[in-house]
């Protein structure tokens, strides 16, 4: 078989080198999406964690409102968002699939950090909870917010969720 290169220009070139780079672009993505997805699951499951683990203070305490929670609010009093932030890093034994250093914060609006609104860096990963403290009035929510997939903005590459008293 003999290849006429004759005909051979600069379209062709780019024509093969697009085909190339497309092709290679899907065999990098077929092969990085299970370490993505994988990453993307043990963030859901330390928010989910964290979730659960206020809601269930939020229900002991409906049960028992002289009592005290696990990091040393009162019931009835309001909740101090740093001192819940705290005893979640010590205790909850959450870990960080994209960083090291970071891993449940405090942010006056866990919405923007969650979705990146706004032009707002977000750090992937890290679970926020609002840093205004958790009012004992019921009906008071506080917004627990994470960013598990780039981009954050995009539908399904983001947690949000509301806890009320």
């Amino acid at each position: 078989m003999k290849i006429n290169l004759k005909n051979f220009g600069l379209l062709e070139v780019i024509v093969i080198m697009s085909l190339i780079y497309v092709v290679g672009m899907l065999i990098w993505t077929a092969s990085t999406r299970p370490a993505v997805e994988a990453k993307a699951n043990i963030v859901k499951e330390n928010h989910k964690k964290v979730v659960d683990f206020i809601n269930g203070e939020i229900n002991k305490c409906d049960n028992d409102s002289e009592g005290v929670t696990i990091w040393g609010d009162q019931c009835s009093d309001e909740w101090i968002a740093d001192k819940v932030v705290s005893y979640i890093n010590l205790n909850l034994n959450i870990q960080n699939p994209f960083s090291d250093d970071a891993k449940v914060k405090t942010d006056p609006d866990p919405r923007i950090k969650a979705e990146g609104k706004a032009g707002q860096a977000t750090e992937m990963g890290v679970i926020f909870l609002m840093s205004s403290n958790f009012l004992s009035e019921p009906g008071s929510e506080w917004v627990i917010g994470t960013c598990f997939k780039s981009p954050c903005v995009a539908a399904g590459n983001n947690e949000l969720t509301s806890i009320y008293r």
